[in-house]
């Protein structure tokens, strides 16, 4: 119970693979300007990062050293074309506005990350967790700078309109460049809290 807990802090916390590792960057720049695709998005991700994580954790004995991280993106690729088939057949206006961000949920390095460094050493099922909590932490962070940029940037939340009807929309933050700005918020925000509980330690 302890482990759980230990990788569960580590990975949305402690060592979030956005906040800390800085990890993930371009999709968080790339689709957090609407919650909802963001939400889509970031489950995929966790989907794919623990499925990829229990499958590479089952059969790290058979395979070849030399082909190994080959072999992850193979796996990875494997679950990215399921989520993108599942997106297009249930939500096609989420893929659409996605288009080509779902396949590139391949390169994510987080994904590769969990997979090398800690699926190829543990067990399936914490493994599982470990790819499930890393996504979970991404998600914590892509949540917060897409709450804030639909927000600001079209006034609405989940696409509804929650400001006030003379509300100017802040354009800069629908465009790229303002995810940057937010994220950056958030990692001085983040750095200093923990700064503090060290001090306060």
């Amino acid at each position: 119970m302890n482990r759980v807990f230990e990788i569960t802090k580590r990975n949305i916390l402690t060592e979030n693979q956005i906040l800390v590792q800085i990890l993930g960057i371009c999709s968080t720049l790339a689709v957090t300007n609407n919650l909802r695709n963001t939400l889509i998005m970031a489950i995929g991700v966790t989907l794919v990062t623990g499925f990829s994580n229990l499958t590479v954790s089952l059969i790290k004995d058979y395979i070849p050293r030399k082909i190994r991280m080959m072999m992850e993106t193979l796996i990875i690729s494997f679950y990215v074309i399921i989520v993108d088939i599942i997106l297009r057949a249930y939500l096609p206006e989420v893929s659409k506005a996605l288009g080509p961000y779902v396949g590139l949920i391949i390169t994510n390095c987080i994904i590769m990350g969990r997979t090398e460094a800690f699926a190829q050493s543990n067990t399936p099922l914490i493994s599982f967790l470990d790819g499930l909590t890393a996504g979970l932490g991404y998600t914590f962070v892509l949540i917060i700078v897409a709450f804030v940029r639909e927000l600001l940037g079209f006034g609405t939340i989940f696409d509804l309109k929650v400001m006030p009807a003379n509300f100017v929309p802040v354009t800069i933050m629908v465009m790229a460049p303002s995810a940057f700005f937010v994220v950056a918020i958030l990692m001085w925000i983040f750095k200093s809290a923990v700064l503090k509980g060290g001090e306060k330690k």
